[in-house]
């Protein structure tokens, strides 16, 4: 029977669903379909999961089919309810020393229900949306967490490499190693050296081979060729011993001290939530760097993934599996091998069960000296030379030492603890860390203080000011960013006494107009504030000295009445030469000018110098061309969060894009729009207007004929879309949810949509349109709103809607 023809008559009875004309249809049930990516980046997963499951799960000590059940429960329970779509979860190498201590400890079955309970309280975490709190711990700590927990695991699975047995702690690993080096076992000496060469080879090989030979993992190729070598030799060695499924020991009731088992609890719980949300943001971050992925697979939501990891560990630990936690190793490989959505890390964790009840046999020729010299080596690489650089950088090693000497020494927890009261008293320190200095120069005395000025400084710093002559002039630079009331009214004190004596004291500092109340005058500064911005706001604005722009505030200072003498040696703010007289607005400009670059050397260049440097190197590779207007209120990097290489920026008056043809000596666009689409491959072109534009207002008010101006002559660009606002015959773009406050935004509104039809006339963009590598895009944003909107097609229309944040999901 066709399936167009009803099975029974219509029963008139029945009421009838009527379909709103304004709804969509409903659409049909949705089958289930897998991407050819995902099964690729699937089995690739696989390949790299299994020996290290098995690996990691020998290693603690437990059952090796314990290694399984955690990559199982990790690929399809954390898989499917995580909040990071293509992060790969199971038994983690971060995680190998707590489980080892547990089941020392505990036992297999209580250790089982510590890791239930450590679900527990990761499910509680995430309700209680706490996730993005867990990422204020210092990268520092996490490092040397992970740094010490390699330590342990490289020395342990050191003896079972030379064919011995490791110890209970690191200490007394490292005691029995001479005894170990004394009795080698050749057989699995031999077959570890085999693993190791061919994991450290196998990514080496050069040539188009290579390129081919590197889809398979290193990892498996290492385990595979170390079993079938010792085979081959018939080496007698212990191997993999897989029991039957039904001797697998299950989670049983928690058996030890009350407060012992609460720590575990809290031990496990730390380690696998903060290894599993730091996994999220890096995955995040390879998400970003591949084109079109980003916007299908969304950003990470980290209380969700909590969640999934919570119940991933509730499911493990019942099930007789191991603690499980986000797995770098295997999520970056998931990303690099093509995933596209969380069906890959699912289907990863089906092809373990499937291996897990077929692959018995084969698994059971794997040597256990080919899985500890794997797991050694995951173990040196958490010792990572890049993280020691960083912390080094940032100042920030003796954080990482304490923690990675704590976690070796005394356990994970212990370890952890003392990195985060280091990471107090380093911050205590840098916060109460105040430099007063005090010179002569030309007869000016100047004293400079850098740092934040608390109560802890004041002594100091009366020292000083007390070491300043009476009645001489007097200069302090205050170089910092926090002023307390103790230290206010020291300052005020003395300041008060000085010029009481003849004396004069002139306040400067990088923030804005710094000023300390004179005699004579009411200071509107409350110390109580806690910030010397507080003096800015009371200063007489006459000295006032305007501060760089910052996250929040652009110069809220008037233009100063008149300048301090240049000081040609020193070039300090303040003290500049310009061609103007004193007071002029051009020695103003570059006032602000000098302190500017000033602030970005002192405290921005430093942050920034290692990424411009890789730019400097590898050259400019940006995404996008950002074609906006010149207007100086529109900070393109802050509206679209985007950092140094990420835009190719050109600006004009009006955010014109003059049609082919018609460039008459405004080759300038259409060379920028060639070069970005030809030579930087840019994959999209946003065309930005913006609120209050003077160029269209321009255009609204100009007037036939007159004389033929430069601006005259860019304006007549701008035109066309004076004629299509003026053409009844067509809607006029439009904002989502309101009309357009007056004719200068609607102008806006349609210049930007006529600006994008010129950019298509342009041969370079026409050719990566039609090949599919470029994409355009309209976008207006109100300066007063501080809201931007993108250009959207509805029925045709030309609609300008809300960017928000739940456009941002996947």
């Amino acid at each position: 029977m066709s399936a167009c023809v009803p099975t029974r008559a219509a029963d008139s009875t029945r009421p009838k669903h009527i379909h709103p004309p304004h709804s969509p249809p409903p659409s049909p049930p949705r089958r289930f379909r897998v991407a050819g990516a995902d099964v690729s980046a699937s089995i690739a997963v696989f390949l790299i999961a299994l020996p290290l499951s098995l690996g990691i799960a020998l290693a603690t000590g437990a059952p090796l089919q314990a290694g399984l059940v955690a990559a199982a429960v990790g690929g399809i329970v954390a898989g499917r309810l995580g909040g990071t779509p293509l992060q790969v979860s199971g038994p983690a190498a971060g995680l190998t020393v707590v489980t080892a201590d547990l089941i020392q400890r505990y036992g297999w079955r209580t250790t089982c229900a510590i890791t239930v309970l450590a679900g527990v309280a990761q499910l509680c975490l995430g309700c209680l949306r706490v996730a993005r709190s867990a990422l204020a711990v210092s990268p520092a700590i996490v490092h040397g967490m992970l740094a010490g927990i390699g330590v342990t695991i490289a020395v342990a699975q050191l003896h079972i490499v030379l064919g011995g047995t490791p110890q209970s702690s690191v200490l007394d690993n490292v005691r029995a190693l001479p005894a170990q080096l004394a009795g080698l076992h050749p057989a699995a000496m031999s077959v570890s050296a085999l693993t190791l060469a061919l994991l450290l080879l196998w990514p080496r090989i050069p040539g188009r081979v290579g390129r081919l030979l590197r889809a398979i993992p290193a990892a498996l190729v290492a385990v595979a060729g170390a079993t079938a070598a010792s085979s081959l030799a018939g080496l007698t060695l212990p191997k993999v011993d897989l029991p039957s499924w039904r001797s697998h020991a299950l989670a049983g009731l928690p058996e030890g001290p009350v407060l012992g088992v609460v720590a575990a609890v809290l031990t496990t719980t730390l380690v696998c939530s903060v290894q599993s949300l730091l996994g999220a943001v890096a995955v995040d971050k390879l998400v970003a760097g591949r084109p079109g992925l980003p916007a299908r697979v969304g950003r990470s939501d980290l209380d969700r993934e909590l969640l999934g990891q919570g119940a991933a560990n509730i499911v493990s630990g019942s099930l007789g599996g191991l603690p499980v936690a986000g797995v770098a190793v295997r999520s970056s490989a998931n990303v690099q091998a093509g995933a596209v959505s969380r069906n890959s890390t699912m289907l990863h964790g089906v092809l373990v069960v499937v291996a897990a009840l077929l692959m018995v046999p084969i698994l059971e020729l794997i040597p256990l000296a080919s899985l500890a010299a794997l797991v050694m080596a995951v173990g040196i690489q958490m010792v990572s030379l890049h993280h020691i650089r960083t912390v080094t950088r940032h100042r920030e090693v003796p954080v990482y030492a304490v923690t990675t000497l704590g976690v070796v020494l005394l356990g994970v927890l212990e370890g952890v603890t003392l990195g985060i009261a280091v990471a107090v008293a380093v911050a205590l320190h840098r916060l109460t860390r105040t430099r007063i200095t005090h010179e002569e120069r030309e007869g000016v005395h100047h004293v400079h203080v850098r740092g934040q000025l608390t109560f802890l400084a004041v002594p100091r710093l009366s020292r000083t000011l007390h070491l300043v002559p009476q009645g001489t002039k007097t200069v302090v630079e205050l170089d910092g960013s926090f002023m307390d009331h103790a230290a206010y009214e020291a300052m005020q004190d003395w300041q008060n006494t000085h010029t009481a004596r003849g004396g004069s004291a002139e306040f400067t500092g990088r923030r804005a107009g710094i000023r300390i109340g004179e005699p004579g005058t009411t200071s509107d500064l409350h110390p109580e504030d806690g910030d010397t911005e507080s003096a800015a706001k009371a200063a007489n604005t006459a000295d006032c000295r305007c501060r760089p722009w910052t996250a929040w505030r652009n110069h809220q200072c008037d233009r100063p009445q008149a300048a301090p003498p240049h000081d040609g040696r020193t070039g300090r703010p303040g003290t500049h030469n310009t061609a103007g007289a004193p007071g002029t607005p051009g020695e103003a400009g570059g006032h602000e000018l000098a302190r500017g670059i000033s602030a970005f050397q002192r405290h921005t260049a430093p942050l920034v110098r290692g990424e411009l440097a890789r730019l400097a190197r590898e050259g400019q590779r940006p995404s996008q061309l950002f074609l906006t207007c010149a207007d100086s209120r529109l900070v393109t990097s802050m509206i679209t969060s985007s950092g140094p290489g990420d835009l190719f920026v050109v600006r004009n008056v009006g955010n014109l894009v003059p049609p082919p043809g018609q460039e008459s000596g405004d080759d300038s666009v259409a060379a920028a729009i060639e070069y970005a689409v030809d030579v930087l491959k840019v994959r999209s072109i946003t065309v930005c207007g913006h609120s209050g534009c003077g160029a269209m207002q321009a255009l609204l008010n100009s007037e036939p004929g007159g004389a033929q101006t430069p601006l005259k002559r860019w304006l007549r660009h701008g035109l066309p879309s004076l004629e299509s606002m003026a053409d009844d015959s067509r809607p006029w773009a439009r904002l989502a949810g309101r009309a357009p406050a007056d004719a200068v935004e609607q102008l806006c509104l349609t210049n930007v949509v006529q600006q994008l039809g010129h950019l298509r006339a342009h041969e370079s963009v026409a050719q990566a349109l039609r090949e599919g590598a470029l994409e355009l895009h309209g976008m207006y944003f109100h300066v007063g709103e501080a809201q931007a909107y993108l250009l959207t097609g509805v029925g045709g229309e030309d609609v300008f809607d809300h960017v928000r944040a739940a456009d941002l999901s996947a």
